[in-house]
């Protein structure tokens, strides 16, 4: 039978705290996205490789939200260094491969604050000639929020979320999601935190699927979307429990 977690019940709570948000590796089309869907309210730091290019990709995003939100954008975005960003953020998102969640956690570890919450939206995942794999299941590795949580000290602080959210739809902040989005955890009030963030983003809904050892459960969905897209010929599918 169908149970409803406690933490299922706080997800339409808003507060008035503004945050700093970080985006490790924040260029790309997720990073852009939250960046403007959250800057509205909160202080957004997209990170690159290269701070000089995460600066002008800032203001980019920064002109789009500016026109878009008027005198009612409260927030922030700006650029720098994907680690030098880190060091007194709130919330800590890893965009990057599945591949680098090693190397960059390890250097990460020791510059966060202590109550810095992680956010893994990371998909373990490959195209192969049958279609997208996810790796994990494949190739018997670790899920990517497991694997996040063992770089750092403090496993309550991290959340796995936002696998199955098109990006594409994500930048397009004059349009609701229709969407859910899967979220696993430990602690419920870091759970909390992100569930008032997905309420902040129209038309996405967050539904607790469990502590964070079941954060497969949610990335494997994502090879799943793509290669239902692919055969159907859908445009960005999204998934939303009824």
């Amino acid at each position: 039978m169908f149970q409803t977690n406690i933490f299922n019940t706080i997800p339409k709570q808003n507060t008035d705290n503004k945050m700093k948000i970080g985006i490790i590796g924040g260029t790309g089309g997720m990073g852009e996205g939250f960046a403007l869907r959250w800057c509205k309210k909160h202080d957004i730091v997209i990170g690159s490789r290269d701070k000089n290019r995460a600066s002008d990709v800032a203001n980019n995003y920064t002109k789009t939200a500016r026109d878009y939100y008027g005198e009612s954008m409260k927030g922030s975005i700006t650029g720098d260094n994907n680690f030098d960003l880190a060091q007194d953020c709130d919330v800590l998102f890893l965009s990057i491969p599945y591949e680098s969640i090693n190397e960059t956690c390890n250097r990460l570890a020791g510059q966060i604050k202590e109550n810095c919450i992680i956010v893994c939206p990371i998909v373990p995942m490959t195209r192969e000639e049958k279609g997208f794999t996810y790796i994990c299941f494949e190739h018997g590795k670790e899920s990517a929020g497991e694997l996040v949580a063992k770089n750092f000290k403090n496993r309550s602080n991290i959340v796995s979320a936002f696998h199955t959210i098109s990006e594409v739809k994500l930048k397009k902040i004059d349009h609701g999601l229709d969407a859910d989005t899967f979220v696993c955890g430990d602690d419920e009030n870091t759970i909390k935190v992100i569930n008032e963030l997905i309420a902040e983003i129209t038309g996405l809904r967050s539904i607790y699927l469990g502590p964070l050892t079941l954060s497969y459960q949610a990335e494997v969905l994502t090879p799943m979307l793509l290669n239902s897209a692919k055969r159907n010929k859908m445009k960005h599918p999204a998934i939303k429990l009824v």
